[in-house]
């Protein structure tokens, strides 16, 4: 790939909640030692903020990017001088009623932000290899800014999704489901389709809300686990790589990072990031329940790997004592694999690509993941 001259430099901020004065000034002492907001905004830019906005969910859940962050972040454009605005493909629910239901909508109202929910899309043709073509959401190629907003969870496909897997909500509505579909269970090429995508995207800040995030069976349906921290950066890579060791996973445990790694790209290595403010080692948390092991990779060669792969491989399980048969991951399935029938989720294994789409939307955490009989009994 060519060669990167992007800024390794990530800020770390302890914020042990959400208080509003002090989402203000831990935010502010955040961005102090990349230059502070006036060096990402001048007068007049139109700043699109993109945060997390996967589900209607209240923000307790962990689920979606704090609104208190949210407006933090939007009332530093303003007095930078920017005309923000926000936007977001969330993956269930039309974008404007996702926002209500997880109190940015409230916010977008009472600071007069433009609030613009991606919809219509249009072409573009990264540099990488993996796709030739994606479509994303027309306004970002029409931001003079992009600042993402991710929030801090594990993922049940990606193992972590943070700043580079923020920016997949750059692509619009059922047209993800289309790339899933693609990449099949090849989470290699999808971890690649995610960084040639967020490479393409540039974001020009990335500031990830870790005051609360999210443990277990991320991204929509785990468990909020106070983390206490604020990180941002103009590399993606190198945020996700401080945000990686900050709840204590290894890189090979983060498909983008893991493949960032691979392709030797600037800022995936821990080791060449220059962390600011505060020390990774003083707010690493302990603990951090990952996203179960959804693969076989790495317990076999590749040959048996292939072979076994579809009778060990972990799945979906619909727990049918909780599922409201509302249709949702039926509709999202990419491989169109999940049916109703007699009253009941059902899922042709066959066909399942194990990309475990039906779990990150199901609004009730009606899908559990079973994992093959090799990986119980490795564990």
């Amino acid at each position: 790939m060519p060669e990167s001259t992007t800024d390794n430099r990530v800020s770390l901020q302890a914020l042990a909640d959400y208080a509003p004065d002090q989402v203000r000034t831990g935010l502010e002492q955040l961005l102090e030692p990349l230059g502070g907001m006036n060096r990402f905004v001048r007068p007049g830019q139109r700043v699109l903020l993109k945060p997390n906005l996967l589900a209607g969910k209240p923000p307790e859940k962990a689920v979606t990017t704090h609104p208190l962050l949210v407006r933090a972040v939007a009332e530093q454009v303003q007095q930078a001088g920017g005309k923000v605005f926000l936007g977001d493909s969330p993956g269930i629910g039309n974008a404007a009623s996702v926002a209500r239901k997880c109190g940015i909508m409230a916010v977008v109202e009472e600071l007069g932000i433009d609030f613009t929910p991606f919809e219509k899309s249009v072409k573009i043709h990264p540099r990488g290899r993996t796709f030739q073509e994606l479509e994303i959401a027309a306004d970002l190629l029409e931001a003079d800014v992009v600042i993402n907003l991710p929030k801090l969870k594990t993922h049940q496909m990606m193992g972590l999704t943070c700043a580079v897997k923020n920016m997949f909500g750059a692509v619009v509505g059922l047209r993800k489901s289309r790339l899933h579909l693609q990449a099949g269970s090849d989470k290699a090429l999808f971890a690649l389709m995610l960084l040639e995508l967020c490479e393409q995207l540039k974001p020009a800040l990335s500031i990830v809300d870790a005051v609360v995030g999210m443990e277990g069976d991320g991204p929509g349906s785990g468990t909020p686990v106070p983390i206490g921290a604020l990180i941002a950066g103009t590399n993606p890579l190198a945020v996700d790589a401080v945000a990686t060791g900050l709840v204590g996973l290894k890189p090979e445990q983060v498909w983008t990072q893991k493949l960032a790694l691979e392709t030797r790209r600037s800022g995936a290595e821990l080791d060449n990031v220059e962390i600011c403010g505060a020390t990774l080692a003083a707010l690493q948390i302990s603990g951090f329940k990952a996203a179960k092991n959804t693969d076989i990779n790495g317990c076999m060669p590749d040959f048996m790997q292939r072979f076994l792969k579809q009778a060990l491989t972990a799945r979906p399980r619909p727990d049918h004592n909780i599922c409201t048969r509302c249709g949702i991951c039926v509709k999202h399935c990419p491989p169109e694999a999940m049916t109703i029938d007699k009253q009941k989720l059902q899922i042709n294994y066959k066909t399942c690509i194990r990309c475990f789409c039906c779990q990150e939307l199901c609004p009730q955490g009606a899908l559990e993941t079973e994992q093959g009989w090799l990986l119980k009994l490795r564990k």
